[in-house]
């Protein structure tokens, strides 16, 4: 038994092994299509079963698509596997909430540092409208969506898709309490005033360019997420 595992395993990262090094030397691209299941197998001298599994497998890591009745495709979904990797951390207590959140503070603070570069005029008056808004906006939970808005909107501003990426895994995956604190921390004057002081900060130092500056005014942002965070034990 033990034995015919050993192959099973060999033959599997054989399907693997095989895929990766055609994308390596450019003769799978993303969007292409695998050859069929059969083709595969008989190319490499494994099972259909053997096939299956690699495919399976490397579509759980964002690597492959499959299409019902179109086939496999190469794919690119890191934010997914990383969302689910995510995900399985918090429900096996490996990480938590202020974790994320610091976490969350150090590539926003990348982001910021990146959008001061390239943000559009177009954004940077957006970001800054979104801003005002939550300001006037009495209901929290509208306010909450429009902090949401205001975060993609700074990822996007930022033009790396790596970060955007991991950026879209951990809102994804916290993306409910990510509201409630946010209704959580307007409900308290105080921290409502420093945190929307911070966002209006963010936004107008990048309608400057000023990268340093709305950096300094993110990690005021999550000073406030992070307190408030901790006093919910």
């Amino acid at each position: 038994m033990e034995e015919k595992n050993i192959k099973s395993e060999k033959a599997y990262e054989k399907v693997v092994g095989y895929i990766k090094q055609e994308i390596w030397q450019g003769s799978l691209k993303r969007g292409d299509a695998l050859p069929p299941e059969r083709d595969l197998a008989q190319l490499l001298g494994v099972s259909r079963n053997s096939v299956r599994e690699a495919l399976r497998t490397m579509s759980l890591m964002g690597f492959i698509s499959s299409v019902q009745g179109a086939g496999n495709f190469v794919s690119c979904d890191l934010e997914n596997n990383l969302s689910e990797s995510i995900r399985m951390m918090m429900l096996l207590g490996e990480t938590n909430y202020l974790q994320i959140s610091q976490l969350r503070r150090g590539m926003e603070s990348e982001m910021v540092l990146l959008a001061a570069a390239r943000i559009t005029p177009k954004q940077a008056s957006r970001l800054l409208g979104l801003a005002r808004q939550m300001k006037v906006e009495e209901n929290a939970e509208k306010a909450s969506l429009l902090d949401q808005q205001y975060h993609d909107l700074l990822c996007e501003a930022c033009g790396n898709k790596l970060i955007q990426a991991i950026y879209g895994a951990m809102v994804s995956t916290v993306d409910e309490f990510i509201g409630t604190m946010y209704v959580r921390i307007v409900g308290d004057p105080e921290k409502r005033e420093r945190l929307l002081g911070a966002h209006e900060e963010i936004a107008a130092a990048l309608q400057r360019r000023e990268g340093p500056a709305a950096e300094q005014a993110m990690r005021k942002h999550f000073e406030v997420v992070d307190e408030a965070i901790r006093q919910m034990g």
